[in-house]
């Protein structure tokens, strides 16, 4: 009998794949990349046309080894590695260390981990995709690049352990842009008016919001037009002046991408990016399911496709009709719009049974995983099933020349929601009375106006920054969650309830970043990048003349920010504060978390202390003086330099020019003083130095 060996990256998939497959198959793990550029030098040899000189990683030699030693015995070897390009590489590396017939049709790929999918591709083997290989490397050598470029000299000229990459340096910038926005954003002040109206003959009071006059919508921007509205409204008779009764339809939401899948679970289940990936993983390679052995649960999680295959399709509309009734089950042409992208030979994130319900496997996954399956089952269910169907009653009503607004929505069919609703769905279904028509008699009970600020953008939390960087193109579903979890081990980046601020380290990265390599910082660049590695993938570019083109530039904005940032002397500032082990003036240093006091004595003196930045302002408190803090994450803030004594503090910096409308203190937004009181709204022009200057000469 011959004997077949299978070759799979971990020893989860390992043991999954091995129950599938008769007693003459040996599966065994690579445990990832067996081979990779060193760490200790580039690794790219620039003199013979950028060829990548590849090392077998430190530990992986004996792991070959063993594996040399099966392939010898074997009359043929198989790859299963992921179904990706960096699975694609891990095999064609593994070709070579092993020194397989690289003609040799030993390449296997499946896009769940079930019997008939391990089966089924052995009957499909094919040769190394060099194209996804090159994809890979070209990846991987441009990373390489950037990082090892630009990183030593940032550490050598910013005197800090600072590093910068391809990917990770624009999601950096990303997150610095929204940081300005928000700062440099001014409120500005609107009014709401709602009417609180009887109905003859009915116990429940009807709300209408304020909406306009005949003529159509009119925004509040003051109390003074607020209460010119009310004047008019006084002793005005309401009625209804029109009534439309409609139906709205609730698509099915598409199955999850890993995009969709992380930002779902951000939102729902609070799970960072990278804690979802790992325990999709998890899913993906194997769970012991108490009755059945090990299965895996999920289909590939690496995707961008929303696609789903035929058979899977077809079990999920059975299930659903036997479990909910034929009235849930999707039209046929609902699911055929799915859009397509380069990795599309993926499907998209689904149960690989559907049978396999969360509540009948809940017993065998950790709590985690029950939570994250449960998610990605429910959403797929959903994607086969019919839109929900609201009955929709919008009411118009008229007082004097203005018109008020009313409606209501009624679940009629729960069709998909009947298995899954986001947060976003989960609406009340209200409906107005029945009896409401032109002719009913209203009364005002009372008009409540309301002042209010409009908001800044929103900080960027993991599952918005994801969004946002597949919609600009930058990254893919392999790339999110190690960028984000990059720069905030990095200290780049502070995570505080859900929300990422920029820390002082990051803001000084991204400045020298846009200073010296602006290309590598610019999102279109990245974009337009990250679509021609895209092209090496389908063969249409070769993944050399990538690299021809790139380095060149970057060799030369090295070079230029050698000379440019020489300049740029960054000497120890002496401070007034005297060191209590030696008698010197201690100076300011730069450490890994910001700015530290230093003895300058060191080493023979080691004296440190936290060093707290005045602004020149006065604590409006207590009248010591303001200074920069962060809090524990690393995010800057401003407070008395008396706490926890004097408890002031303010996330904008606080300004000694006082609010002429209520006297608050008021804070900078870019080019504008704001009053820092919320409900004030009184802002004015930030004065220059040259205007504050002639002020005092005046003086």
């Amino acid at each position: 009998m011959p004997k077949y060996l299978v070759i799979v990256e971990s020893p989860a998939k390992a043991k999954t794949i091995k129950k599938f497959l008769g007693s003459n198959y040996e599966v065994l793990a690579s445990s990832g990349h067996v081979r990779d550029l060193p760490k200790s030098r580039m690794g790219i040899d620039y003199e013979n046309d950028y060829e990548p000189k590849y090392i077998t990683i430190r530990g992986k030699g004996e792991l070959l080894a063993k594996l040399r030693k099966e392939v010898k015995k074997a009359d043929k070897v198989y790859l299963a590695t992921d179904p990706d390009r960096e699975g694609e590489a891990i095999s064609w590396h593994l070709l070579s260390a092993l020194k397989l017939d690289d003609t040799m049709p030993n390449r296997i790929t499946f896009n769940e981990i079930t019997k008939n999918a391990v089966k089924g591709s052995l009957k499909q083997a094919r040769a190394i995709d060099m194209n996804l290989v090159n994809s890979q490397q070209v990846r991987r050598m441009l990373d390489r690049m950037v990082g090892y470029e630009i990183s030593p000299l940032l550490w050598a000229k910013v005197k800090r352990g600072l590093s910068a990459g391809r990917v990770q340096s624009v999601a950096l910038r990303i997150i610095c842009d929204r940081e300005d926005e928000i700062n440099a954003f001014i409120p500005k002040e609107y009014w709401t008016l709602e009417a609180n109206i009887r109905v003859e003959g009915e116990k429940k009071p009807l709300v209408a919001k304020f909406h306009g006059d005949e003529n159509g919508k009119i925004e509040i921007e003051s109390e003074e037009q607020m209460n010119e509205i009310l004047k008019k409204l006084e002793g005005a008779e309401y009625k209804i002046a029109d009534i439309k009764v409609g139906e709205r339809i609730k698509k099915a939401p598409l199955p999850f991408t890993t995009s969709t899948m992380q930002q779902e679970a951000a939102k729902v289940l609070n799970y960072s990016t990278q804690k979802t990936m790992r325990i999709a993983q998890q899913l993906y390679e194997g769970v012991d399911i108490k009755g059945s052995g090990t299965i895996g649960l999920i289909s590939y999680l690496r995707t961008d496709s929303t696609r789903i295959s035929e058979e899977a399709d077809a079990s999920a509309k059975e299930f659903i009709k036997e479990n909910y009734s034929e009235k849930y089950v999707a039209d046929e042409d609902a699911n055929k719009n799915a859009k397509k992208k380069i990795q599309d030979a993926h499907e998209a994130i689904r149960p690989t049974y559907v049978d396999m319900t969360p509540t009948r496997i809940k017993e065998s996954l950790g709590r985690d995983q029950f939570r994250l399956y449960q998610l990605i089952w429910k959403r797929f269910v959903a994607s086969r099933m019919q839109p929900a169907r609201y009955e929709t009653t919008s009411v118009k009503i008229s007082a004097n020349e203005f018109r008020f607004t009313t409606s209501a929505s009624k679940l009629v069919f729960d069709g998909y929601l009947s298995v899954y609703s986001t947060e976003d769905e989960k609406e009340e279904s209200a409906s107005l009375s029945k009896s409401l028509d032109v002719n009913s008699k209203l009364t005002l009970n009372e008009a409540e106006s309301k002042q209010h600020f409009t908001q800044p953008p929103a900080h960027f939390t993991e599952a918005s920054l994801v969004k946002s960087l597949e919609e600009l193109g930058i990254g893919r579903p392999s790339t999110y969650a190690p960028t984000i979890t990059t720069i905030i081990a990095r200290r780049y980046v502070a995570k505080e309830n859900k929300n990422l601020y920029v820390t002082e380290l990051g803001e000084i990265v991204n400045k020298i970043m846009l200073q010296a390599f602006p290309s590598i910082v610019d999102v279109n660049f990245t974009a337009n990048l990250e679509m021609l590695l895209d092209r090496v993938e389908d063969g249409s570019v070769n993944w050399k003349t990538i690299v021809r083109n790139f380095y060149p530039d970057l060799n030369e904005a090295v070079q230029n920010a050698e000379k440019e940032l020489e300049k740029i002397e960054i000497e120890d500032e002496v401070t007034d504060v005297v060191c209590e082990e030696c008698g010197r003036n201690m100076v300011i240093k730069y450490g890994p978390h910001g700015k530290f006091l230093a003895c300058p004595g060191f080493p023979d003196c080691r004296n440190t202390k936290t060093y707290l930045e005045k602004i020149g302002v006065a604590c409006p408190k207590c009248g010591k003086e303001v200074v920069i803090r962060k809090t524990k994450k690393g995010r800057k803030y401003f407070g008395c330099e008396d706490n926890p004594e004097c408890d002031f503090m303010t996330w904008q910096k606080p300004t000694d020019t006082k609010c002429s409308k209520c006297g608050a203190v008021m804070v900078e937004k870019g080019n504008t003083l704001v009053c820092s009181e919320e409900t004030c709204g009184y802002t004015q022009p930030k004065e220059s130095k040259e205007e504050n200057e002639s002020k005092e000469s005046k003086a």
